[in-house]
Parts: C-alpha cells; structure tokens; sequence
C-alpha cells in the first residue's frame, strides 16, 4: 500500500552489495548529475552511462521485488521523453528488502550497471540497473505512470535485427528500431510498467510461478490453443513470460489454451528463463479453456504399434509410475511396443555405481497391468557408470517395453555397454549381429550421451528393427532473446555426428535388404525441420513421419511458450510406402501444468 508523505519526509538510505552477476563496463561520458532515467536507457541495449556513478535520478516507484537473489524495485519517470527507443523505467537492485512502496517518488543516486543474467559466457542481453542505491523518498501516494499497453498492434512482426558482423553478431551496439522489430520494441520498454489484456496462455505454470501467453492470438496457432515454433524463422513475436510480484501461491494455475482474462500489469523485465518478462503487480483472471488431455486409438488386429515415451528421470522413489501407467495403457492404448527414454537406474540420482534398473522397469511394468494393460516383456542394455549424461548418479538409458502376446523379440547375445551392433545377412534378408545392441558406442559423437539402443521384433512373421534414441540435450545453445542474433546452437555439433551414426547404421540395414521395416525413434532433442531432422533422414533411408500430421499439430513439447517437436519417430521406405502408416502426437503431458513428463509420447500404427 501507498505511505503517507508525512511518513517519508525523511531520507531513506539503502545500501546494497551489488551481486556477484557479469557485468559489462564501457568507456562511457564523465560523472553527470541529475541525469534522467531516458539518458541512462540511451537508444542501444547499453547505457551510455554503465560503469559510471548517477545523482538524484527522479522516478515513481511502479514496482517492489522482495524475494529471491534480485531485490529491488522499479522507478519510472512520469515524464516522457519523445524518442520511443528510450525506456522511461529502470529497476534499482538494492540487495535487500527496499524500504520504498508502490507510488513513492523517489531520487536515486548509485552507479549504473548491465547485469546479465546467466552470465556473459549464456549470450543473453543484459539488463539495465542502478547499483549500490542511496534511496531518498520524496513523497508517497502518487499516481503510477499508466501502463504502455502491449498488444498485437504494438509488437513488430519482425523478431530482431541481424546482430553487428563487428561484434560478433551482437546486437548490442545497434540503435533501438522499436517500430521494426519485436526485440527491440520489448527493450525500449525495459523496466516500464506494461500491461497485456486477455491474453491467451501458451505454457502451462511451472514449478516456479511462471506461465507464458502471448498477446498475437493469430500467431501461428496451434489446434489446441499454442502457438507453433514451425521453423528458425517463426519465434513467435507475441510470447511474454508472466510472473508475480506476490506470493506463489496466489499465482493462477493455468494450461494451455486458458487466457488471463482483464488486464495483467507490471514492469517489463528480462532474466535468463525466459527473457522479457512482466512481472505482475497486478493479474488478471484465469479463465479456463477446458483443455483436455488426448487419448489415441487402439491399433487394429493387423497392425503394429510403436511408441516413444520420455518418462523424465524415472526410478524407484517416483510417485509417477500409476501415472505413467494410466498412459500408456489409457492414452496410448497399451502399443505393441514402447521406446523409454530417461529410464535411471535402481537408486535413482544416488552415484553409488548402481547401473542396474530392472528395479525401475519392473515397478512400471507391474503398474501397467494394475491398470488393466498387458504384462509387458523388455530388453535393455546398462550403460558403463556416470558415461552418458544426464543426472549424475542416475545412469538413463532407453528400454525397450513389448507386449510378447503381440510381438517377439529376436535375442542374439554379445551385446553389452561396449560392443557395437552390426548388420549380418540370413538367408538373404538382414539380421543383427547382437540384440538388444548398441550403435558404435566407442564414437566420440555419443560422448557423456546416450547410445541408441537396437533392437530385432517379429511381428505376424515379419522382422521389424526399431532403434532407440535420445540425442544429445539442447543445453548451452544460446536463447531467442541472445543479444547474438541469430542465436548459436552451439549444442546441434553433437547431435548432427549422432544422426550421422543412426543413418549409416541405417544405411548398413537397407544394403543387406532394401525393403526392411526400420522404425528410429526417441527423444531427439531436435526439430522435424532441424539440420538433425535432414542427416537422419539422410537421402531418403529415413522420413519423420510427424510430418505427415497438419502442421498445427506436430509439437511434442512446449519451451517458452512455443509449441515444437523434440520426439519424433522416423521410418524407412518400406513403411513409408505403405499407405495405411497411421501416426499421433499424443498430447497428455507438455501443455498441462500437472504434468508427469515434459513431453508428449508418439505412436505409429503401421502393416509391417
């Protein structure tokens, strides 16, 4: 609530350590007095005045943050300037809890800093700040600045200019165009107070108060209420990451498809998960869309089902396995066969040299039939300790889940953590040297990864070979809001020497017998239109088969509000050929916020 000016008479000193956050210094004008929050945002993502101390900025307080590493709060000057690439709003970190209130005008004196969140190394922009505060309280109870209204009218189409050749591709040094490009709009407005009306939601809250919306609800739709990341050039303008200036528990509980009804406002931010970000010192209502989760249906007598299912970390001492269960026996319509990935071994993220997970596989597999599925048969093959990524101690690997009343496995021993699998020949037809086995496991391209995991079915008499994968993660890849435009997926370089593994393996199949049912599928990290997609598929060894879905449905995963493909399932001509190849994204996890995994499975229904 507003203080009284009778109560604020007095100077209110606050004194604060500035963080141990990356910061960048620049030669930048000598000391100035009295200067205004416009002159310190300048035209560039860098103020003319980092590194340098400031006297009695002038500003009304739209906002107080008194949790977390990032105290403060938010100033604005309710005097405009007439240039719309400079932002009137600043936050001011103070450390610790401020002893100012929503309305104080306040002057502040302290040193201008560029505070990146994640650290210079993450490639992410910095934000603006005042530093190590002396905090002098005018008056309280004034008016706040009337929120900058951000709607699909003000947002550019355009994402972010091409960043500086100079400079690396940053766009940091580069003059704000705030009526051009959707990034530089959002940074003119940096640290103003900002307000989106009935906004529709595009990510579920998470576990940290979060949801996302977007505020262009004609920006590539989803069929059930997201938006689409359909290619590098589709960021999708309209996203803005929503948090709250009060408690967690009050924040709405929102899935995909519901809209934050009325007005939401509050200053615009930017912080390493997500980039701008409005933090609301006011919300708006949920109202819900009635999203309901997918279920797919059952596969005919003569047709094989094959899934993909990331279960996330599972191990003994999850509470999730009836809740796995439940899909894939009611959602999933029990498959024939299901690829897990992110299967930990039986102590679960404990590193004490466990590599075993029966333990895991069994409890799942008891589960399904307690919830009326089949009991399903499963091969696997454990990895060597703490040697291919993930959460320490926690040894994932992919397993393979068969209903053996539908499909048989082809045991061929020898395959082990070390031994790579290889191609054979058997009476004119293709045979794995080892089964379950694993893709050249010793290749540099499966460093800290998983290996993909092979295995040899017979159905109704026909032999299916199926590759199980999960890629290398998407971790260190710079973000879409990077102040490097475009941004470096640095973490792709690993990912495209593994689907160059997959497809020669792939390749060594189709040599022995061209018309071989091939099924990869898995958690590939990557998208169907991704230069990944375009090795394993190769020159035709292999198609993702999410394409043959409309184009508003293929996303198995939401990140930062955009809906994209991580899981895919890929086929080898003979299947493609076949004109009964039935495929589902089947969405019961990504866009709700009582999730179990992070992502939505797969299935392919096919007549090998």
């Amino acid at each position: 609530m507003p203080s009284t000016s009778s109560t604020r008479l007095a100077a209110l000193t606050v004194a604060a350590v500035c963080s141990a956050a990356s910061t960048i210094v620049l030669t930048s004008p000598a000391h100035a007095a009295a200067v205004r929050i416009h002159d310190i945002q300048g035209t560039t993502r860098i103020s003319p005045y980092a590194g340098k101390a400031v006297t009695d900025v002038a500003g009304v307080v739209t906002g107080v943050r008194t949790y977390g590493s990032s105290r403060g709060f938010w100033m604005q000057d309710p005097s405009p300037d007439a240039d719309p690439a400079t932002s009137e709003g600043v936050f001011v970190f103070t450390g610790s809890t401020p002893k100012v209130a929503v309305g104080d005008a306040v002057t502040v004196s302290g040193t201008v800093s560029e505070y990146v969140p994640g650290g210079t190394s993450s490639g992410n922009q910095s934000l603006t700040e005042i530093t190590r505060p002396t905090v002098t309280v005018v008056s309280g109870g004034n008016a706040v600045p009337a929120p900058v209204v951000v709607d699909a009218d003000s947002v550019p189409d355009a994402y972010a200019p091409a960043g500086d050749p100079a400079a690396n591709g940053s766009v940091n040094g580069l003059t704000l165009r705030p009526r051009t490009y959707a990034l530089d709009y959002y940074e003119s407005l940096e640290g103003m107070n900002v307000q989106v009306a009935d906004a529709r939601v595009v990510g579920a809250t998470d576990a940290y108060a979060e949801l996302w919306v977007t505020v262009k609800p004609h920006e590539h739709p989803t069929r059930r209420g997201g938006t689409l990341y359909g290619s590098y050039a589709w960021q999708n303008t309209g996203r803005l990451q929503i948090q709250s200036l009060g408690p967690a528990a009050g924040f709405p509980v929102a899935n995909v498809g519901d809209t934050l009804a009325g007005t939401t406002t509050g200053p615009l931010d930017y912080n390493q998960y997500g980039g701008y970000t409005l933090v609301a010192g006011k919300l708006g209502t949920l109202e819900s869309g009635g999203l309901q989760r997918e279920s797919t249906r059952r596969q005919h007598h003569g047709e094989l089902a094959v899934a993909t299912y990331n279960v996330e970390n599972l191990d003994p001492s999850d509470g999730t396995f009836a809740a796995h269960a439940s899909a894939i026996v009611n959602n999933l319509k029990s498959p024939d066969i299901v690829s897990l990935e992110e299967i930990q071994d039986n102590s679960g993220a404990t590193d004490d040299g466990t590599v075993d997970a029966s333990r895991t596989v069994t409890e799942l597999i008891d589960a399904i039939v307690a919830a009326g599925g089949p009991r399903y048969d499963w091969r696997s093959i454990d990895p060597v300790d703490d040697q291919d990524g993930g959460e320490p101690g926690g040894n994932i690997r992919q397993v393979f889940l068969f209903n053996p009343e539908r499909v048989s496995f082809t045991d061929r021993p020898g395959g082990d953590a070390t031994t790579a699998v290889g191609v054979t020949e058997e009476h004119g037809r293709a045979a794995l040297t080892v089964s379950p086995g694993r893709i050249d496991p010793a290749s540099d391209a499966w460093k800290s990864s998983r290996k993909p995991l092979v295995g040899e079915f017979v159905f109704r008499g026909r032999t299916v070979f199926v590759i199980a994968n999960h890629f290398a993660s998407k971790g260190g890849d710079q973000g879409l809001t990077s102040q490097y435009q475009p941004p470096t997926r640095s973490s792709e370089t690993q990912r495209h020497l593994q689907a160059a593994e997959v497809n020669t393996f792939v390749k060594s199949i189709l040599d022995v017998q061209k018309n071989a049912d091939i099924v990869a599928l898995g958690d590939f990290n990557d998208f169907e239109f991704s230069g990944t997609a375009q090795i394993l598929e190769g020159d035709g060894e292999l198609w993702s088969a999410i394409k043959s879905l409309p184009r508003s449905e293929r996303y198995t995963y939401d990140y930062q509000g955009n809906s994209q493909v991580l899981d895919q399932i890929l086929v080898s001509p003979a299947i493609r050929r076949g004109c009964d190849l039935d495929y589902d994204s089947v969405h019961i996890n990504a866009e709700f916020h009582d999730q179990i995994s992070d992502h939505d499975p797969q299935v392919l229904r096919f007549h090998p």
